[in-house]
């Protein structure tokens, strides 16, 4: 899905669907290409279905769809999209990396849905370019391809490179696509059509604000809440984090309790192990590093306050 193209039409897309992919993400990007086609009359778009063996691939929903072709077929293809979910890297090989490169040279737009963009940047894809991703894969992506430029936009799409945060956003960048070939007016009816209440631009939040998120309008919790998801690798004592927000200790005690039902220190130390949890299922890093990175100073005590929060070892979380 390029920023700029000018045909021959139907504009050929393919998908990559690896093992565990995104069902929801590649449907949100595939519909609004169908309806496209249904409205205008015209055969706009086509797309192709490629599996590592050219065998069904079976989604992270359990649902299994069958594939046109296997990875590495000869195509003319406009763009080609990764469609992956958990654990991406692990579907990486020299055979994917090759293809890759051989549809880079051959001018194939690349890009990812969801957690796309961890195979790219493996593949050395990505160099000069700004991805986005889902936001639970944002902080392992930056962890793990800290040089690479990253957003947390609903989509990014260049002449060469796009992504997407997967869900809802891959029909959002859809819909961009549909409005920059064939007018807004379209991707209005196909907008419609889905029951899509508006055409969101690239610049709209991922994530719910985070006063929905917490269930409350009490601008000092939000700051407070907000000042603890900055501070994950390096955490602040409760006093520095007291402190900065304007309140005393046990005025944030009370806070806490009455409002979340929890305390800042069970909070912040939930932050932490999240953040553990998701770079343990999505990245390579070692046991020791992703503790480090979510503020433990030693494997030791990353084990037992991760088990003491999952009920099951760092080690375990992987499989």
């Amino acid at each position: 899905m390029r920023l700029q193209y000018s045909g021959p039409w139907p504009e050929n897309i393919g998908f990559l669907l690896l093992p565990r992919f995104s069902m929801m993400a590649f449907f949100s990007a595939v519909e609004p290409l169908r309806i496209a086609n249904r409205i205008s009359g015209k055969a706009l778009f086509t797309w192709t279905l490629f599996s590592p063996d050219g065998e069904p691939v079976t989604a992270s929903n359990g649902m299994t769809l069958m594939a046109d072709k296997p990875m590495g077929s000869t195509l003319a293809l406009s763009s080609l999209a990764i469609c992956s979910g958990f654990e991406p890297e692990m579907h990486l090989n020299r055979s994917l990396i090759a293809w890759l490169h051989r549809l880079d040279q051959a001018d194939c737009a690349l890009g990812g849905l969801d957690t796309g963009c961890f195979l790219l940047a493996a593949a050395e894809l990505l160099k000069g370019e700004r991805v986005t991703l889902h936001w639970e894969s944002l902080p392992a992506f930056r962890e793990r391809f800290p040089t690479l430029e990253t957003s947390d936009e609903l989509f990014e799409l260049g002449e060469r490179r796009f992504s997407c945060a997967g869900g809802a956003a891959a029909m959002d960048m859809a819909l961009e696509v549909i409005a920059r070939r064939h007018g807004a007016k379209l991707a209005v009816d196909v907008s419609e059509q889905l029951i899509h209440e508006r055409l969101r631009s690239r610049s709209d939040q991922q994530r719910m604000t985070l006063a929905r998120r917490l269930g409350t309008h009490n601008h000092r919790l939000v700051e407070v809440v907000r000042l603890m998801e900055r501070h994950l690798e390096a955490p602040l004592s409760l006093a520095e984090v007291a402190k900065r927000s304007g309140v005393s200790s046990r005025q944030l005690q009370r806070l806490f309790e009455h409002e979340l039902g929890s305390s800042p220190r069970h909070w912040y130390l939930q932050l932490r192990l999240m953040r553990a949890k998701r770079l343990l299922m999505e990245t390579d890093m070692d046991v020791l590093a992703v503790g480090i990175a979510c503020g433990f100073t030693s494997s030791s005590s990353f084990a037992r306050a991760f088990r003491a929060h999952f009920g099951y070892s760092p080690r375990e979380a992987r499989g």
